[in-house]
């Protein structure tokens, strides 16, 4: 049995939306994995945006590394897919139906969006994917996977013409170059929900959500392409045409997705289409938060260490105890931890009813 895993730690330094735990937490997820459950160093691989020199966390990069992590394994292996980072959000297309109304992504550091529908889909029978996502709406990267732990916001399903007309009076706002993201920020950016506070132990740190919103990703998308005259409405188009192939948004390019992402069915009823994933059971996702809700990053000030909340969360209950620890377990007791300090953000537990009490990672 071999145990592999790929660590994503994206930080967008020298950004306006600069992080500061996103790489630690993949420093001490691989020691972790390394140390407590066994794995080789050569079956990690790690992509990270502080070292220059290494290859970088970019869309394609980590689209690749992620078709190699399924397509090497073995029936019997143990996988493991960590990313720490921005989460962002796009309305979902018009035509499609969502459970959310919103399709959540992770944020490349050359901010070519990627969506995890049913990134299980292709996992070997006999394998099992555990995926940990501290970002913001990670409760939301993986659909049509059973919400074991988790209150996430969803709509129900609308037919036909009423889901054709939902998703106009969706994106019409953003057509005309206005977020209608409920989470938007408002008078200041980004930096201005940077904010002190004081854990449980009395220690002052600096918080910051790992939110981008669509605001800021569009002013960064404009960076990085050149491109100034993207609004809301276009980044999709956007994308595509900046990316080409290597854009998860290409639809020529889904097809390439799919062969590690997922399956999917597409019901046409009259003017509106509605998308459903048809997704194993070999995969897990612990996320940080709900799909409507915000992970932390955390800066202790006096100290100067870095992390997310739900990976140190994460890596407090594993240090406290070398007995054997659930995925429920996990879930549970990190909402705990959490809650004590102060954290609004409740993790979330996605996996078949076989997968619940099964040993976290292996």
């Amino acid at each position: 049995m071999a145990k592999k895993a790929l660590l994503i730690g994206i930080n967008h330094p020298g950004t306006a939306v600069e992080l500061c735990g996103c790489v630690n937490d993949v420093r001490r997820m691989k020691k972790c994995l390394i140390d407590r459950y066994g794995f080789s160093n050569k079956d990690i691989r790690v992509l990270i945006d502080t070292d220059k020199s290494s290859i970088q966390p970019t869309g394609k990069n980590i689209h690749e590394a992620l078709k190699k992590l399924i397509a090497e394994e073995e029936s019997g292996d143990v996988l493991v897919f960590h990313y720490s980072g921005h989460g962002t959000r796009l309305p979902t297309e018009q035509g499609l139906f969502d459970a959310t109304n919103y399709d959540e992504c992770i944020t490349p550091c050359d901010m070519n969006l990627i969506m995890f529908r049913d990134m299980v889909a292709e996992v070997k029978e006999g394998c099992l994917l555990t995926i940990i996502s501290a970002s913001c709406h990670s409760g939301g990267l993986i659909e049509e996977t059973k919400e074991q732990m988790g209150e996430s916001h969803v709509n129900k399903p609308k037919s036909g013409v009423l889901n054709f007309l939902a998703s106009i009076v969706r994106s019409f706002p953003t057509t005309c170059g206005i977020s209608n993201d409920p989470h938007r920020e408002s008078g200041g950016g980004h930096d201005s929900f940077t904010r002190e506070t004081e854990l449980e132990d009395g220690e002052t740190v600096d918080m910051k959500t790992r939110y981008l919103p669509l605001d800021s990703y569009v002013s960064l998308l404009k960076e990085q392409t050149g491109q100034t005259d993207i609004n809301h409405g276009k980044t999709r188009e956007t994308l595509v045409k900046v990316f080409g192939e290597d854009s998860s948004l290409n639809k020529c390019h889904r097809g390439l997705i799919s062969m590690f992402l997922g399956k999917r069915e597409v019901n046409t009823n009259g003017t509106g289409t509605e998308v459903k994933s048809k997704v194993p059971d070999n995969g897990i996702l612990l996320s940080g938060c709900q799909t409507d809700q915000r992970s932390e990053d955390v800066y202790v000030t006096r100290t100067g260490k870095a992390y997310g909340a739900f990976s140190d969360a994460i890596q407090t209950i594993l240090a406290e105890t070398r007995k054997e620890i659930t995925n429920k377990e996990m879930v549970l007791r990190a909402r705990e931890i959490l809650k004590r300090q102060n954290f609004s953000q409740r993790p979330g537990l996605y996996c078949h009813d076989r997968h619940v009490n099964k040993p976290f990672i292996c």
